[in-house]
């Protein structure tokens, strides 16, 4: 299970990696305007990989439900920064997450390495080219409807999500392959909380082995988010949400390398990543 692209591979065989967070963005859910300066977020950054980061994805529009789209001049603003001045002091993998063909280009251009869109190719008719033409790492992830909307009435035919979003990404797939990017390069994300219930998005954690089954390995970005705080039942207690959803993120991460994830996009690097290694300890014969 080898990731490969741009004279770069990354062996997934035996031990996962995690994937660090960087929100360039005034409006993220969970830590929206906290890296607005570039030179706060390249620090943010190479603290991450300090902890033990693979690679870090650096996002300048916020995809949380209920947001709306930004323009590609004002994402490219919010990025480009950041990825020169992370560029210029660490060779570490760096990640763009946009739908925006133009974004990714000027990013790909600047040093980024890999190419993390939420509408898997679909969003923008150029971006399978670009990221053929650059070699790219590629992250195709599903989502149902948009950010503005996604979160409205989520609903699946016959309540089953793993086939629909199975299919929807093995046929986004063979949509990368025919632009002409490389099979070994391209990661599935099965996109929970982008249109997903709390009951959605559980299955689709006990569906990994179906996803697997595709021929990518499988991306899960799930730290912090809401459905963890429904799905404990304790919304309302006087817990920051932050501290109560770690353990639950933690507990999943664990349980989804169990079950053949193998690359996790977090907040917190290190517990994820100490949560990560003992799931190994115990699944991995060396």
């Amino acid at each position: 299970m080898i990731w490969r692209f741009r004279g770069r591979e990354v062996d997934l065989s035996l031990l996962g990696e995690v994937m660090g967070i960087v929100n360039v963005t005034p409006d993220s859910f969970s830590d929206g305007g906290t890296f607005l300066d570039p030179q706060t977020a390249c620090e943010q950054g190479l603290r991450l990989l300090e902890e033990g980061a693979l690679l870090l994805d650096i996002g300048g529009e916020s995809t949380r439900p209920g947001a709306l789209p930004v323009s590609a001049k004002e994402e490219l603003r919010r990025v480009l920064p950041v990825i020169k001045a992370l560029r210029a002091r660490t060779n570490a993998l760096i990640s763009i997450d946009t739908s925006k063909a133009a974004v990714a280009e000027a990013a790909l251009a600047e040093g980024a390495d890999i190419m993390n869109d939420v509408t898997a190719l679909s969003g923008d008719p150029r971006m399978g080219k670009v990221v053929a033409e650059a070699r790219a790492g590629l992250i195709l992830m599903h989502m149902q409807g948009t950010p503005e909307t996604m979160q409205a009435h989520p609903s699946y035919p016959q309540d089953d999500v793993v086939t629909v979003v199975a299919k929807y990404l093995s046929a986004r797939r063979e949509a990368a392959l025919g632009c002409g990017v490389d099979s070994a390069a391209i990661i599935l994300d099965p996109g929970l909380g982008f249109g997903k219930t709390v009951a959605h998005n559980l299955a689709l954690i006990r569906g990994i082995p179906r996803m697997i089954e595709i021929g990518s390995p499988i991306l899960l970005g799930h730290s912090r988010k809401s459905f963890l705080g429904k799905a404990l039942g304790d919304e309302g207690d006087s817990v920051p949400k932050e501290e109560k959803r770690l353990a639950a993120s933690l507990a999943l991460t664990a349980l989804a390398r169990s079950l053949g994830a193998r690359l996790f996009r977090v907040h917190e690097v290190r517990p994820h990543l100490e949560a990560l290694r003992m799931a190994e300890a115990l699944l991995v014969r060396h």
